[in-house]
Parts: structure tokens; C-alpha cells; sequence
């Protein structure tokens, strides 16, 4: 790392260059054109050692006025890092702001405590596509430039409180209605409160909103109370040698959801859900929003466990396109669902397309290897009636070398009678056993397996 500063603040920001952030380029190669993804290197840049600005192992209070004071710094200087050493930190909501890097150093917990009264006042965020005004994400970020976490410590999340919150009791199904009915109505999302006595709608643990140029590498993550990583309407993002770990509810590992340019590569995911999720909003939202997800490769990763190695949906309304999986290994023993699930119903629209599975190895499958089914909607089935039906017109999926243990079926697809899946090959795809037949299909035109 570079010094740090431990003068007085004003004094430090008077003194510290006027350094942003060099702008590195990653060329990907992939089965698509992919633009190089564009991500912040801040090793030129001052860093700011929150200690200097008056954190206090153990006093959240301290903590957090220091880490917010710090990220402040390092803005106005166009480039910092703010250095997170060596404990435990207790903190609540860390928002950033353009042009900074959070750096936590080896040792380093960065621990969020669970109070919901932390993360008021409520920002723009999203619950599962629909956009809402909620407590903040532990980590957030809204309309940043630039932005970084690196470092080889630890962000983990108190669960006390959210752990309770798992649950959906009727005050929370009764607040998604009334979320889902005004995005319906397009009421905007500054109007939309989620913050109630009764809604418990649990904050994602990192949510970057409308982001340019991220960089996540490097550390660990342990517990979540919902989704883990989300880049929400994001462009330029790069998930490199992270160490995941959290079997909440809703857990999924990352969420790029309408992101565009993304490369998510030797990063070890452990999830009590979906290991890596593809979205693109809900329904009315991303209509609105028409902001499709693509361009994202992820290689060079293991799955300790998770619902899916790769999911698509079922919030897809915005679309997604250009998909690339490679060289990625499952535990032996995780506990998975299937490999490839694209799931998407009658209210959702949008649209899937050009999405490539290559080298992957894995263990039993409870269910199979590629499942693509166009009637899930899980809760919201009786929750909500189908305002609008608009279908999902899904084609051109592609599974190279892949091998599974054992599984109840290589591929299971149905289709919508009024709009079949299209154009899906299967090339060396294998199962050692197969318990029920191998491709079980319904509604689908132009299927080759090799």
C-alpha cells in the first residue's frame, strides 16, 4: 500500500494529490463481441487510514462517521483508497462515492451490525426487479464512478435480526402486493416505501446502483441478508478471486441484474441459493427501465454449493443476451439443483438469448443438467394476478464438455405452446447416471445433441 495518512483530516486533504485513479483495460475473449471492461487501479492514489480519522475498534458510532469522513477524502481528491487494517470493525451502512477504493488489509473484519435502524434513512434500491425505496444496502453505491473493494480481509454481516426476518409473514407478502401494484401503476420509485413495522424487506449486503468501472478482488464475504453482490444498472464490472460464503434466504452469490460488461473470474462461491443469478427486472419495471443484461463471462470459478451453478431469471423482463460460462467446477458434494436453469412465466416478457455453458464438472445433480421451464412464479402464483401476458422468447443455448455424476435427466425444457424454445445443442454433455430419461421436452424447435 501507499503511506497513509495519519494527519489531522483537513490537513491530509490539503495535502494529498490530485491522483485518480488509472483506468485499466481487460480484454475477454468469448463466443460474442465483448468490449474490453474498463476498471479502476488505484495504486497511484493516497490512502486514508480510518483510524486517522477516529474509528474505534468495537464503537460502531466512531466507525462509521470515520469510514464515511474517509470515503469523503478520497473523493474530493479525485482518488483515494481508504484502508480498513488490521480487527474487527463494528459498522453500519457504508455508502460510497466516486473515485474510491475500499481497501481492506489482511486481518481486517469489516463487521455490519444488524439494527435495521443502521441502514435509514431508505434509498433507491430493488426487491427481486422491482425498484422501491428501502433501508440501504450495507454497501451501496448510487451513481459512482470508478469504485473499488480490495484487499485480502473480510466483510461479514451480524444475522440476529435478519435471520428473523427470513420468514414472510403476511405483513411482508402484503407489502409486495402493494410494491408490485405501483410499479404496475408507475407511481415513481421515490413513492414507493418499503420501510414499515411490517414489510422486513432484509437489504442486499452489496448493491451498486447505476455504476460505472467496479472492482471487486480479492476478499472474502461472510453472511448476507439477502443478496450478496448486486450490480443493478451497471456497466464495467470485474468479480475476481472473491471468497464467498453465505446460506441465508435469497442468498445468491452475484446478481448482475440490466449490467453490461462484466467478467467474474477465479472467485469461489458457497451460497444457500442460486451461485450465480442473471436478471434483468420484473415485469412493468424494466419495460420502463429497457435495460437488457449482456456481455457477462464468468470462467475459472467452484462452487462449494448453491440452488444453480448458472441461473437465468426468472426476473428477465429487460432481457439477457450474450452469456459465458467456462471452465468452472461444483463440489463433488454440493448440494445443486441443476447446472443451468433458465426460468422465466407468462408475466415476465423480455428475452433470452446466446447463452454458453463450456468445461464445466460437477457431482450429483438432484434435478439435471439444463433446465429451462417458462411457468415459475413461485409465490407470486397466488400472490398477484397476471395483468399483462407477455411471453419470453428464449433461443440459442449452447453446453459444450460438460459432466455431471449423477442426475435425474441431461435436459428438461418445455416450452410455451404458443412460443417454443428454440435452437438449443448439447455437445458432449454427460451424465456417469441418468435415473429418469435423459431429455424430457415440450414446445421446442431444433434441438441437436452430440
Amino acid at each position: 500500500m501507499k503511506k497513509i495518512m495519519v494527519l489531522p483530516v483537513l490537513l491530509a486533504m490539503a495535502m494529498a494529490s490530485q491522483a485518480s485513479p488509472k483506468l485499466q483495460k481487460i480484454a475477454v475473449k468469448a463466443p460474442f463481441e465483448m468490449p474490453a471492461i474498463v476498471v479502476p487501479d488505484f495504486r497511484a492514489c493516497p490512502t486514508y487510514n480510518i483510524t486517522a480519522f477516529g474509528a474505534v475498534q468495537g464503537d460502531k458510532e466512531k466507525t462509521s462517521k470515520a469510514i464515511a469522513d474517509a470515503i469523503t477524502a478520497a473523493n474530493k481528491t479525485q482518488g483515494g483508497t481508504v484502508l480498513i487494517p488490521e480487527g474487527e470493525w463494528l459498522t453500519g451502512k457504508l455508502h460510497f462515492k466516486s473515485h474510491v477504493n475500499l481497501y481492506l488489509s489482511k486481518g481486517a473484519v469489516l463487521l455490519f451490525n444488524d439494527n435495521p435502524a443502521d441502514y435509514l434513512p431508505a434509498v433507491p434500491t430493488s426487491w427481486e426487479g422491482i425498484e422501491c425505496m428501502n433501508y440501504s444496502p450495507l454497501i451501496y453505491a448510487y451513481g459512482c464512478k470508478n469504485i473499488a473493494i480490495t484487499g485480502p480481509g473480510q466483510i461479514k454481516a451480524k444475522m440476529d435480526v435478519w435471520e428473523k426476518w427470513f420468514s414472510r409473514p403476511r405483513g411482508h407478502m402484503n407489502s409486495l402486493k402493494r410494491l408490485y401494484n405501483l410499479a404496475y401503476q408507475n407511481v415513481p420509485v421515490e413513492e414507493r416505501m418499503m420501510v414499515n413495522d411490517s414489510a422486513n424487506l432484509r437489504p442486499h449486503l452489496i448493491h451498486l446502483n447505476r455504476c460505472e468501472n467496479i472492482r471487486l478482488e480479492g476478499f472474502s464475504i461472510q453472511n448476507s441478508p439477502f443478496w450478496t453482490i448486486h450490480t443493478y444498472i451497471c456497466k464495467n464490472v470485474l468479480l475476481r478471486k472473491l471468497n464467498v460464503y453465505a446460506h441465508g434466504h435469497n442468498n445468491d452469490g452475484y446478481d448482475p441484474e440490466m449490467t453490461e460488461n462484466a467478467l467474474v473470474e477465479d472467485c469461489i462461491f458457497d451460497q444457500g441459493d442460486d451461485a450465480i443469478a442473471v436478471k434483468s427486472g420484473r415485469d412493468h419495471d424494466a419495460w420502463r427501465l429497457k435495460k437488457p443484461t449482456r456481455n457477462l463471462v464468468i470462467r475459472n470459478c467452484y462452487v462449494k454449493n448453491g440452488h444453480q451453478l448458472l441461473a437465468i431469471g426468472t426476473e428477465l423482463s429487460g432481457g439477457i443476451e450474450n452469456v459465458y460460462m467456462l471452465n468452472c467446477r461444483v463440489a463433488a458434494d454440493a448440494k445443486m439443483y441443476h447446472l443451468v436453469f433458465i426460468k422465466t412465466n407468462e408475466r415476465r416478457g423480455g428475452y433470452v438469448k446466446n447463452i454458453v455453458l463450456k468445461n464445466v464438472k460437477a457431482g450429483n445433480v438432484s434435478e439435471g443438467i439444463l433446465g429451462i421451464e417458462t411457468d415459475v412464479l413461485y409465490q407470486w402464483k397466488t400472490l398477484m394476478p397476471t395483468y399483462d401476458r407477455v411471453l419470453t422468447p428464449i433461443s440459442d443455448v449452447q453446453l459444450r464438455n460438460v459432466q455431471a455424476a449423477k442426475v435425474k435427466f441431461v435436459s428438461h425444457i418445455a416450452g410455451e405452446a404458443e412460443l417454443a424454445v428454440k435452437n438449443v445443442y448439447l455437445y458432449r454433455v454427460n451424465a456417469d447416471e441418468v435415473t429418469d430419461k435423459r431429455y424430457i421436452h415440450s414446445n421446442l424447435l431444433n434441438f441437436v445433441a452430440k
